[in-house]
């Protein structure tokens, strides 16, 4: 059995995203049937699906090249404000790059897009993995650590332009003299400001997130290799005081993870080897190629993907190292596993999108709620379900 760790909130249901495939290719490279589109009118009914059947978030691929078999990529900023006009109630999330967004520029445009959708816009932030988006666009790449000192100051920056008036900085890529931007975010209750996520693997991603980021994503893990990442991320907020009076609330950690969800454990195991068996192995090599360089390049050896093997990268965010495969008791029993060690949210990809979607809304989230609410009990709690989606719903009916 899982040990209950001590920054497990058990009273807090999960939360749930998925991946907007607005990349295409779907989210495995491999030949196998993938009934899962990337132009935005499959997205748009994808996303309403995905609100109606309990997930809180949706996180926008960024990417401008072709890579790892997606060959066309639709712009995530714009992108994720075409599916918060399109939705009522879903998170929209927007991944971004230091180095090609100033920082304010990013800040303005998201304060319109969250009082376009009534509060629901958030960020996260990717400091960059693939050098040639960077060098071919005449940009500079810098070196791994360095890449996360800029991202450091690129989310104060955001936080100070949505939280202050006349805000300055002074740094070594970022300076802001008392610029006030107007209107500020929506004012939600409960958050601060839009929502910052920050992902990565390395040391120096889990400093960074520690100091300054609301959430922590990481690849898919499985429950030992993440209990290793929330404790650096975990330790640098301590350092930060973070969670204490006049700081930053503490941050909250997200994982990837690939679902594949069937009526037996084989069946959905046959359904990952034949993933494997048709992987498209040129663009998984060159994938593995130039993302180890990542993991290569830190002083440490730890990065993202630095220990992922040829199978592991064909879900090329580590999906399936997670393991949420098998029938959908097997994917909620260890969903809640990582609850135990401190996930507060799950940011899933499927083969089939919209059916599997509303498929783990209707199979999985009830016995995750029942799991969850057993844990709490047995461990002096009570699950409040009244911030969660479906509790919203019979409010507002």
């Amino acid at each position: 059995m899982t040990e209950i760790s001590n920054v497990a909130r058990l009273s807090e249901p999960l939360k749930f995203a998925y991946w907007v495939p607005n990349v295409s290719g779907g989210l495995v490279v491999s030949t196998i049937e993938q009934r899962t589109g990337w132009d935005f009118d499959y997205n748009k009914k994808l996303a309403r699906i995905a609100e109606e059947s309990g997930f809180e978030y949706a996180l926008t691929q960024t990417r401008y090249a072709a890579s790892y078999g997606a060959d066309k990529q639709h712009e995530a900023t714009s992108f994720s404000l075409a599916l918060l006009a399109a939705t009522e109630r879903l998170k929209v999330i927007a991944a971004v790059h230091p180095g090609m967004w100033h920082p304010g520029v990013l800040a303005k445009y998201i304060i319109t897009a969250d009082h376009i959708s009534n509060g629901r816009a958030a960020v996260n932030i990717v400091s960059g993995w693939l050098k040639s988006e960077f060098t071919n666009f005449g940009l500079e790449w810098l070196e791994h650590d360095e890449r996360y000192v800029r991202t450091e100051e690129f989310i104060n920056v955001l936080r100070g332009l949505w939280t202050e008036k006349e805000y300055s900085q002074s740094g070594k890529y970022y300076n802001i003299t008392d610029f006030t931007l107007q209107p500020a975010p929506v004012d939600v209750p409960g958050r601060a400001h839009p929502e910052i996520f920050f992902g990565g693997n390395s040391t120096a991603a889990q400093a960074t997130a520690g100091r300054v980021a609301d959430w922590y994503f990481s690849n898919g893990k499985d429950l030992e290799g993440f209990q290793e990442n929330i404790a650096g991320v975990v330790a640098a907020a301590g350092a930060s005081r973070r969670g204490t009076e006049g700081h930053l609330a503490a941050p909250r950690f997200g994982l990837n993870g690939f679902v594949i969800a069937r009526d037996s454990e084989k069946e959905a195991r046959d359904t990952l080897r034949e993933i494997v068996e048709k992987a498209h192995k040129p663009a998984v090599q060159g994938f593995r190629d130039a993302v180890q360089e990542a993991g290569a390049s830190t002083k440490d050896g730890k990065g993202m993907w630095a220990d992922s093997t040829f199978e592991d990268l064909i879900q090329y965010n580590d999906g399936f190292k997670t393991q949420l495969i098998g029938t959908p008791e097997q994917i909620a029993e260890r969903i809640v596993e990582y609850k135990k060690i401190g996930v507060n949210l799950f940011l899933t990809c499927y083969l089939h999108f919209q059916e599997e979607v509303a498929a783990f809304g209707r199979d999985i989230l009830p016995i995750v709620r029942e799991l969850e609410a057993d844990l709490a009990r047995k461990n002096g709690a009570e699950l409040d379900l009244s911030q969660t989606p479906a509790a919203k719903v019979e409010v507002n009916a």
